[in-house]
């Protein structure tokens, strides 16, 4: 059980990690991908953790009662071939089983046919998978249609490999929504699910804009509608685990469109791309989340929504890829241990993450939600401050950050809207 830390109101966090229960970063960041699209030696800087969006369409065709040709999908994509590469090649994989596109009136059976499906999928490919995800955002289909799905797939899943780990649909509290399903759904089957999923994008403005903001911003209920789910995850399911499997920022080059429906969307730019992303991935552990999958993998700098969400356009890393590759390299061995502090936009974040194996090795991360840069003073107590470095923007090494031990116990250092990491020993 999380053991809650006293924090400013103002943030809006009502649960929190501690260190031996979060997870290393190597294993908590993670990264929306699609299936033959994927390219496993370009991502490898980034991530080690993938979800992917496995249609079943590609396996059932139009008939969900069809003889299934595992490890072949309809349209030949060998699944062991994929997997087993993508394993091989170092990374945990996560299935999205993908109906979104199938509508509740096509099943021919949705409980005969969801079962022999989830165990057919879970022979052919549980050892090769690090869980499986019941549907993405299944809105067309009604709560009960949906909780007959979820049983029947889960049943097939466990009867197909007992170890395999089972994942919901994107979930909310409360009821249903267009592109989730209420926990409720879930709650008279717990032994059926493994791990709550939510998707959460930081959303200043719904339509016509889908203007995104910075994750600490208010305005976007980002952190408090995490910390809402968290809670409830504590109280209700605490052995369950939470993910959020889609978070993101759009961040293009070009102009909206002049007429349509995203004529008045608003990009990110690639910089608040980089930021955000690197912040939200440093504040999802704090939250009591226990693995989270950026969206999206690449783009083709469409002036859409999700259409430019990528780490990479049209497979060549923008900003945000070496960004993370940065935090990668820095904390993949480390994990959240405590807040230092968080404090309302134009004040300082600073959260300590700690070595999996060395605890005597530690990394402040100090950031400025919004505003001009300005110098901060962190208590660093009898340790040595070794070096700091300023969050990249591209290829080239992070850049150093100088500071000064002040006094005895106190570092002082620039910090601005880019993290900055100082490695203490």
């Amino acid at each position: 059980m999380r053991n809650p830390l006293v924090l400013f109101a103002a943030a809006g966090m009502v649960s929190s990690a501690t260190a031996a229960e979060s997870p290393l970063m190597r294993d908590f960041i993670g990264l929306n991908v699609h299936t033959v699209q994927f390219k496993p030696d370009l991502y490898a800087p980034v991530t080690r953790v993938l979800r992917n969006y496995h249609p079943l369409k590609w396996d059932v065709g139009n008939d969900t009662s069809t003889k299934l040709d595992f490890p072949f999908a309809k349209n030949r994509v060998n699944w062991e071939t994929l997997y087993g590469g993508w394993k091989n090649a170092g990374y945990k994989t996560h299935a999205s089983v993908l109906f979104d596109d199938v509508e509740a009136r096509d099943w021919k059976n949705v409980e005969a046919d969801a079962r022999n499906y989830g165990e057919a999928f879970a022979r052919s490919f549980g050892s090769l998978l690090d869980a499986v995800e019941i549907g993405n955002e299944p809105s067309k289909y009604d709560d009960d249609t949906y909780r007959k799905l979820f049983v029947a797939m889960a049943s097939g899943l466990r009867a197909g490999n007992p170890g395999i780990r089972i994942a919901t649909c994107a979930a909310n509290l409360g009821p249903s929504g267009r592109y989730s399903k209420s926990v409720d759904i879930f709650s008279a089957r717990k032994d059926l699910g493994d791990i709550i999923n939510i998707h959460t994008y930081a959303e200043a403005e719904p339509w016509p804009t889908w203007r995104r903001s910075f994750p600490e911003d208010p305005a976007t209920k980002w952190i408090e509608n995490i910390s809402h789910v968290a809670k409830w995850r504590d109280s209700n399911a605490k052995d369950k685990q939470l993910w959020v499997t889609e978070f993101g920022y759009d961040a293009g080059t070009k102009p909206p469109p002049a007429t349509g429906d995203f004529s008045k969307w608003v990009s990110s730019t690639e910089e608040q791309q980089a930021m955000w992303t690197v912040r939200s991935f440093l504040i999802l552990p704090r939250l009591g989340v226990d693995r989270a999958h950026l969206y999206f993998f690449n783009d083709s700098d469409e002036p859409k929504l999700h259409a430019s969400s990528g780490i990479t356009r049209n497979f060549k890393p923008k900003p945000v890829f070496h960004s993370l590759a940065w935090l990668q390299r820095s904390l993949g061995e480390y994990r959240f241990s405590r807040v230092d502090r968080e404090a309302p936009p134009g004040e300082c974040f600073c959260y300590e993450f700690t070595h999996g194996n060395q605890p005597g090795k530690r990394v402040l991360a100090a950031w400025l939600p919004s505003g001009a840069s300005q110098k901060v003073r962190l208590f660093i107590d009898t340790a040595k401050a070794v070096r700091a470095e300023l969050m990249p923007l591209s290829a080239q090494p992070a850049e150093a950050v100088a500071f000064q031990v002040e006094i005895e116990g106190y570092l002082a250092i620039e910090c601005s809207e880019r993290p900055v990491f100082i490695w203490l020993e």
